[in-house]
């Protein structure tokens, strides 16, 4: 019997672009998570303040709801706290570092043939791999 587990991968991957698609359609704005964060965070987003609002909402309570009611997948989260709000805020580091994010560079760049989203995808892709491989097999933290 083949594996089912890639469904939720599909899904989501089609709930992102969807909602991609829709944030451009509506706004005429490309959908970056970290930049509509950002906004909401340093306050230069206080005029789109409710949009913003709503988006993370959205962001966060979906899968949030989908969990709860579905049942949330296994995953191979480190128990470690710690090692997890350090990678939050590395991971908020770099994408304002990168101006960007997964769903900014990776989602609506790459999807539009930016070459500035194509070459910040594989650079954050080979440093997430590099970091991983790092903590795992020098390191043993995950």
């Amino acid at each position: 019997m083949i594996e089912m587990s890639w469904i939720y991968g599909l899904l989501g991957g089609l709930m992102i672009g969807g909602a991609a698609a829709l944030f451009l359609l509506v706004n005429g704005r490309i959908m970056g998570a970290s930049g509509i964060l950002g906004g909401v965070v340093d306050g230069t987003g206080f005029s789109t303040l409710a949009e913003r609002l709503a988006f993370l909402a959205g962001l966060v309570g979906v899968p949030a709801l989908i969990s709860m009611t579905a049942g949330a997948p296994a995953t191979h989260l480190t128990d470690n706290l710690i090692l997890v709000i350090l990678a939050g805020l590395a991971v908020g580091a770099g994408t304002r570092m990168a101006n960007g994010c997964t769903s900014g560079h990776g989602v609506c760049g790459i999807s539009r043939f930016s070459l500035r989203g194509i070459v910040a995808t594989l650079i954050y892709l080979a440093a997430g791999m590099a970091t991983m491989a790092i903590a795992r097999h020098l390191l043993g933290l995950i």
